[in-house]
This record gives structure tokens, C-alpha cells and sequence, in this order.
């Protein structure tokens, strides 16, 4: 090319030589874009700016964000009720989206995984809801309901030739079996079995009705046996219909509360109401209410089946009779008590087993058993020869052993020992009669030795002094083996001539009979 081609060309090339355009390393050209004041305050470019700002921080809300719902062409937005609702599905709707992310964050890669489905606010079109999911409602088979075994003719068999099945076929009667099992009381738990057929067989059907018949009798023993029966502090109805007709009688104004509980009986506090002519009733009274479990009582027969005052009526059979009678007893043996003069409650009435007795104590506190209160050393020799003069008393005049003699059946009230719970006391001519007394005599030395008492008797000395027994014995196992002989002496005695006559030798004193 010639240079008169080249100069020709350079000015249709526009301004400059043609190879600068070209030129990969040149500089290149800035277009700006001329943008004016009005532009820039536009709301339309500041809500377009601020719309790319959250498509790029938050997709998942914009994505939610996006459809009818926000464009608002077809929803009439007239009603404020509406607006709110609108808003308050918008807010939903992001914080469901927040607790994605929270989840999402928080599980990460982990194969255990945390949800936060119970606080998401989804709404009925919002719902995940899979294909798999089925409402057991709209369907017209219930799961939860066995099916109806098909029923076998009266012929006895279905179908024929080979393909005959009769009423004894295995699989049929497995069946039959499963749905009889609907038939079984309500608190026998026979399980689910949605989508199994299962078959019981006729041995595992029959074990089954049995244990289900076996049980529903079970519990319907131990609910009459909770109706029937005093437990710790509460009592049955019965019980609480003869507390409820004491005090519409007037004999009693008011039963305060629970005082005492123990092993055989629950001890209440309640006011006396009106005095009778022929009753006096005290200010203050004690309910005693002996439990009719019998779980104490089953070893503590002995008391009252050789006593012969209660020896005929005594029966294992009738449990509320033996309570009745453990009551009974500790009636006459206060009654006998009160006779000679001994420090203990006075009885009131006797309802069954039931025993209203004046209340020890003042001002619904009970008086301190002797194992609870702390005496002076005066006290202490004053109570022991109190207590040595009772229990003479309780067998010379009462022709009564306690049986259960100890610090915790003896009050401190008013200056002086009060005998209480003698319901297990027994009569001298019983076959173990001085074996409890020599229980006692045990309990009471040991006490009085341990609190201080120099002139306190050991427990064979003071056996003696209060049976006035002469039972010369070196140690405590020849002591006891007179005690035993001296029981079978009377006893033999007893079935011989048939007479309550105690046979024991003493000094001076009389033999004891039967009042």
C-alpha cells in the first residue's frame, strides 16, 4: 500500500491513529453515566438499591416474599383487619425463615439433628405437608380397629376340593383369636397391631384370657380392700360414717386432726360436745381408730386367741371381728384400769372399732411420752416408783400384764405417769402371761438405770417384786426356764379344772380370780 492510501484513510479513522484504539495495552475507556440530583433522590432508585441489598442477604425471605400476597393487586386492602393479618402472616412467615437458618446453622453436617418445628408459626397454605401423609379421618379403613375374621358358614367349611378350609383351620382361628382379644378388660393392655395379621393360637389365646380374668379379679379385691380398709392417717368410709354420726349426735363438736400414729391404730384429737345423764364427756377426747389391714396383726393373735375372755370368738376368718374385739379388749382393760385407780384415759364409748377416750394432754397437744421429756433427777425416782406401784397395781388388783411396757407407752402429764395402749395386755393366767411380764419388768429397769435411777431394780428383782414370786435364780436363763415351767404348771391347771385360778406361790398374797 502506498503512502497516499494511508494518508487518505487516517481521517475516516477519526481522531488519532487507528492502532491506539486497537491496542490491548492500552488504557481503557471510562463511560460515565451522567446522573442528575433528581435521580439520585428518587424513592424508586432507593427502594431498588435497598431491594438488591436484601436479594443478596436474605434469598430465602425474598423468595418467600415473592408472589400475590405482596403485590397486593387482587386483596382488598380497604379493611385494617385485613392489613393486620397481612402483616402478622409477613412476620410469620420471616421468622420461620429465621428458624431455618438457626437450624441450619446448628445441625451443620451432624447426623443428629435439632428442630425447631414446635415454635415455627406455619399456616395452613405455608404447610410442608408430604405426599406420604395421610389423614386416618378422611379414610374409610381404620387402623386401629381390628378386622372382622371371616365368618365360616354353618356347614362348617368354605371351598372345595383341595382348596377346602374349615373352622379349625390354624390361620382362621389365630384370627378369630386376635379379635377376641377386644373383648378383654379395659386396663388389660393387649398392644397395638396396625399392619400385622397377626394369629394367636389357642393355647396362647386361652393363657392370655385366664391372666386377663385373673387380673381383673385381682384388682377388683384390692380397690374393695382400699374402700374397706383404715390406712396411715385416713380412714375408710365406714369409719368416717361412725365419726360423721358422732358428731351430728352432739357427742362430739369437732374433730381436729391426726395426733399419733403407730403400727395397730391412728390416734385423732377432737372437742367434746354435749354431757348426757348417763355420759360424761370430757373437754378435750382422743379417737383412736385400729387399722383394719391386719398387716400388724397377723403376728399379734397370740394376745387374744389364749385370753379367755375372748378365746370363743376368736376367728382368722372375719379380720374386722378380730379388730372389733382388739378394740373390745382395750376397753374393759382401761375400764379395769380406771377401777383401781391407775393414771389413764377414761373411756368414753367404743363404736366398733372405733374408742373415744378422754384426751392427756391440753390444748390439742398431747402429752410428751417419758422417752421424749427430760426430768430432773427427782422426777426421774419419782416417775420410777410411780411406775414400780402401777405395775403392781396393774397385776395384783387389776389381775393385768401389760404386755408392752416401756417408755414409749407412758405419758408425763401433770406431774405423773399415765399408762397408755393396752390393748395387748393380757391376764396373768395367760400361757405367756409372765413371760411379758418379765418383758416388762426388762424395759422398765433399763430405762430408769440409763436416766439415773441408783435405787432402780434389775429386771429379776423387780419380776419378783411385782408378781410377789420368790424365783431364786444365778442368771437370767435359769430365771426364764422357772418362768416357762411356772406357765405350764397353770396351764395344765387350767385344762384340768377348767377354772381362771392362778396357782403361783407367793408370800402372804391371795390367789387371784377372775373378777
Amino acid at each position: 500500500m502506498d503512502s497516499v492510501g494511508v494518508a487518505a484513510a487516517a481521517p475516516d479513522a477519526g481522531p488519532g491513529p487507528a492502532w491506539q484504539s486497537k491496542c490491548p495495552w492500552g488504557a481503557p475507556s471510562t463511560t460515565s453515566i451522567s446522573c442528575s440530583l433528581a435521580d439520585v433522590m428518587s424513592e424508586q432508585l432507593a427502594k431498588e438499591l435497598q431491594l438488591e441489598e436484601e436479594n443478596a442477604a436474605f434469598p430465602e425471605v425474598v423468595a418467600a416474599a415473592e408472589g400475590p400476597f405482596i403485590t397486593g393487586e387482587n386483596i382488598d386492602t380497604s379493611s385494617d383487619l385485613m392489613l393486620a393479618q397481612m402483616l402478622q402472616m409477613e412476620f410469620d412467615r420471616e421468622y420461620d425463615a429465621q428458624l431455618r437458618r438457626e437450624e441450619k446453622k446448628i445441625n451443620g453436617d451432624s447426623k443428629v439433628s435439632i428442630s425447631f418445628e414446635n415454635y415455627r408459626k406455619v399456616h395452613p397454605y405455608d404447610s410442608d405437608s408430604s405426599e406420604d401423609e395421610v389423614d386416618w379421618q378422611d379414610t374409610r379403613h381404620d387402623p386401629y380397629r381390628a378386622d372382622k375374621p371371616t365368618t365360616t358358614p354353618r356347614r362348617g367349611f368354605i371351598g372345595k376340593g383341595k382348596d377346602i378350609t374349615t373352622k379349625h383351620d390354624e390361620v382362621v382361628c389365630g384370627r378369630k383369636n386376635t379379635a377376641r382379644m377386644e373383648n378383654f378388660a379395659p386396663e388389660f393392655q393387649v398392644g397395638d397391631g396396625i399392619g400385622m395379621d397377626l394369629k394367636l393360637s389357642n393355647q396362647v389365646f386361652n393363657a392370655l384370657k385366664q391372666h386377663a380374668y385373673s387380673e381383673e379379679r385381682r384388682s377388683a379385691r384390692l380397690h374393695e380392700k382400699k374402700e374397706h380398709s383404715t390406712a396411715e392417717k385416713a380412714v375408710d368410709p365406714k369409719t368416717r360414717l361412725l365419726l360423721y354420726k358422732m358428731v351430728n349426735s352432739g357427742m362430739l363438736e369437732t374433730i381436729t386432726g391426726c395426733i399419733s400414729t403407730g403400727k395397730e391404730s391412728v390416734v385423732f384429737h377432737a372437742y367434746g360436745g354435749n354431757t348426757t345423764e348417763d355420759k360424761v364427756i370430757p373437754p378435750e377426747c382422743a379417737i383412736k381408730v385400729f387399722k383394719t389391714t391386719l398387716n400388724e396383726f397377723k403376728n399379734r393373735d397370740k394376745y387374744i386367741k389364749d385370753d379367755y375372755r375372748f378365746k370363743d370368738r376368736f376367728s382368722k376368718l372375719n379380720p374386722r371381728k378380730i379388730i372389733r374385739m382388739w378394740a373390745e379388749k382395750e376397753m374393759h382393760n382401761l375400764t379395769r384400769m380406771q377401777n383401781a385407780g391407775i393414771p389413764c384415759p377414761q373411756v368414753v364409748i367404743l363404736k366398733k372399732h372405733v374408742l373415744v377416750m378422754s384426751f392427756i394432754g391440753q390444748d390439742q397437744v398431747p402429752a410428751p411420752k417419758l422417752k421424749d421429756v427430760t426430768l430432773s433427777s427427782e422426777d426421774m425416782k419419782k416417775a420410777y416408783y410411780q411406775t414400780l406401784n402401777m405395775m403392781q397395781q396393774l397385776y395384783r388388783e387389776c389381775n393385768l400384764v401389760h404386755a408392752d411396757l416401756s417408755e414409749y407407752n407412758m405419758l408425763w402429764h401433770d406431774g405423773k405417769v399415765w399408762l397408755i395402749d393396752v390393748s395387748q395386755s393380757v391376764e396373768p393366767t395367760h400361757p405367756h402371761g409372765l413371760e411379758f411380764l418379765f418383758r416388762d419388768c426388762r424395759n422398765v429397769s433399763q430405762f430408769f438405770q440409763k436416766g439415773g435411777v441408783a435405787e432402780a431394780l434389775n429386771e429379776r428383782e423387780l419380776f419378783n417384786a411385782v408378781s410377789g414370786l420368790n424365783i431364786t435364780a444365778d442368771n437370767e436363763v435359769d430365771f426364764q426356764a422357772e418362768i416357762e415351767a411356772l406357765e405350764k404348771i397353770n396351764e395344765d391347771h387350767v385344762q384340768n379344772h377348767g377354772k381362771k385360778l392362778s396357782t403361783f406361790s407367793s408370800d402372804g398374797d391371795p390367789p387371784i380370780f377372775d373378777e
